[in-house]
């Protein structure tokens, strides 16, 4: 594993599990099941990350998104085709946080909330920004000067 892996909670983590290796084409690799059925661990890959899942425990405070009234993380998915990854999200259930384009970083990108609670960027890389040329993007989307 890396250094840092997300631990997500989910209610219905095998649910979960399907929806993301459907979206996202990530691959089951492991899971740890409690003996009443719940998932403590669930381990997805998605290309070079893993990424962690878990059943809701309410009984030691392990809640997820839909438990706790929303994420202030955005789990940031880049992809070859984000338009196409974009319509499977939609088309399993997800609602758009932040509407599919071409960002002024460089990428074609949008957010989304899946069915669980969770936010996910989708990302296609589609042009190299020069930090100059960004850092006075940056300033203009949010109505200032670039630094000195």
């Amino acid at each position: 594993m890396s250094t840092i892996t997300p631990h997500i909670v989910v209610r219905d983590a095998a649910r979960a599990a399907q929806w993301y290796e459907t979206v996202f084409q990530a691959e089951e690799r492991d899971r740890l099941e409690v003996p009443d059925g719940r998932l403590m661990q669930l381990e997805l890959r998605f290309g070079e990350a893993r990424v962690m899942l878990a059943d809701e425990f309410p009984e030691l405070g392990v809640l997820s998104p839909l438990s706790i009234g929303g994420t202030a993380t955005v789990l940031h998915f880049t992809t070859v085709d984000a338009d196409a990854v974009w319509q499977k999200a939609l088309a399993g259930g997800a609602e758009v946080v932040q509407p599919l384009h071409d960002a002024f970083w460089g990428e074609r990108y949008g957010q989304i909330s899946d069915p669980f609670g969770h936010r996910w960027g989708i990302a296609q890389r589609i042009r190299d920004v020069p930090h100059e040329e960004l850092v006075h993007a940056v300033a203009e989307a949010f109505g200032g000067d670039p630094p000195a």
